[in-house]
């Protein structure tokens, strides 16, 4: 049986356009890097089982019957329904692959080859496609279920999360299955880049446990060279002061103070520049060695204005600072240009975060909105898709 890959015209010229990108994952960490190749104009079919993607159900709060959750990862793309445990569907699905020059999934091991997903038997339909696997764990314990919560927990990043008197944290957002997405995209355009003129294909594995690794940039660093475990220190950096969150006569504010010129700016402003030349405060490492004194020092003199007023004055003077906005706030802010829309006839009017890259300083407007569940089945298989 033949498919139709469908492609949009609005968004040609576009790096990867003419890349034929087949989604079979779920939830987040797949389908936000199918999402990104998307973006930079790749036509993506997401496949999604009889019942959904399980986003489409994790709410509050709901679009319709859908939950918000599943509009984050999923606009761009092209959407046909297939159960994958029936041989028919499964024949569908092999004809996607034969045609598809990238194929993604996030399957254990076991569903994999039970669908046909597996490296395997994908090579054996498509040798040139690109073959990308996303897990919870990599190795030995790649056929593991994992989650971004498992990630953030036993890769080290709850532990340096958090107030020091408060319990570990988890990011507020699902930042282990971003970042997976972040580097399978990566992975995918870098492997594309080296097939060109070879028609050869490559196997790309990624794990949600590895991204949360390669999360711990300075904190891995700190514990490789100085053999002293992380800690959770607030909102405080482990290797600059003063970096943190600082209370003012009115309000909080944040201040990004990164180098000793800078700190001498800061000392100016708040009336204290003899602080500059403290012994205890002189070179970045000493203040981070005495940075609860320094912290004293410092909001005894912000107290005397409120955060605005600091904040007016630093940015003349050019010090990094601002203040902890809500998630509303942050959405609806001057700097907020890759805030955007997106229509689509049964959902109406979408609101969307932008991908951040810009190409010839444009943002990457949406073309295709979040689809509904098989909204392409006619288009892509020749059968009616069943709405949400």
């Amino acid at each position: 049986m033949g498919v139709t890959w469908p492609s949009s015209a609005t968004k040609s010229g576009r790096p990867l356009s003419g890349v034929r990108v087949l989604d079979a994952s779920r939830v987040l960490a797949g389908p936000f890097c199918a999402m990104l190749l998307a973006d930079l104009g790749a036509d993506v079919i997401k496949v999604e089982p009889p019942l959904g993607d399980e986003t489409r159900r994790w709410g509050p709060p709901f679009l319709r019957d859908t939950a918000a959750y599943y509009f984050v990862a999923n606009r761009n793309k092209w959407d046909v329904t297939l159960d994958l445990k029936e041989p028919s569907d499964r024949c569908t699905m092999q004809e996607l692959i034969r045609t598809a020059d990238v194929v993604i999934h996030n399957y254990t091991e076991d569903h994999a080859r039970r669908f046909s997903l597996d490296l395997e038997s994908v090579r054996a339909i498509n040798d040139r496609v690109i073959y990308l696997a996303i897990s919870g764990f990599s190795g030995q314990d790649s056929g593991r279920p994992g989650y971004d919560l498992l990630a953030q927990a036993l890769g080290g990043l709850m532990s340096v999360t958090g107030s020091a008197a408060g319990p570990p944290t988890k990011v507020g957002v699902a930042i282990s299955d971003v970042a997976a997405g972040l580097f399978g995209a990566l992975g995918v355009a870098a492997a594309l880049a080296a097939r060109k003129g070879q028609e050869q294909g490559a196997s790309i594995e990624i794990s949600l446990y590895d991204a949360t690794l390669s999360l711990l940039t300075n904190q891995a660093m700190n514990w490789f060279l100085s053999g002293e475990t992380p800690q959770r220190q607030g909102n405080d950096h482990p290797n600059v002061s003063p970096y943190g969150l600082y209370a003012t006569g009115g309000g909080e504010m944040v201040l990004a103070v990164a180098t000793d010129g800078q700190f001498a700016v800061l000392c100016e402003v708040l009336g204290c520049p003899a602080l500059a030349a403290d012994e205890r405060f002189r070179h970045n490492g000493d203040r981070v060695a005495n940075r609860l004194a320094l912290r004293q020092e410092l909001e005894t003199r912000l107290a005397g204005r409120d955060a605005k007023a600091w904040g007016t004055e630093l940015d003349r003077r050019g010090i990094p600072n601002g203040v902890v906005r809500t998630v509303p706030e942050a959405l609806a802010a001057p700097e907020a240009h890759s805030v955007s829309y997106v229509d689509h006839p049964v959902y109406g009017r979408i609101p969307q975060v932008l991908n951040p890259i810009r190409l010839d300083g444009e943002y990457l407007a949406p073309y295709l909105a979040p689809p509904v569940r098989g909204e392409h089945d006619k288009l892509i298989i020749g059968e009616t898709g069943e709405d949400d």
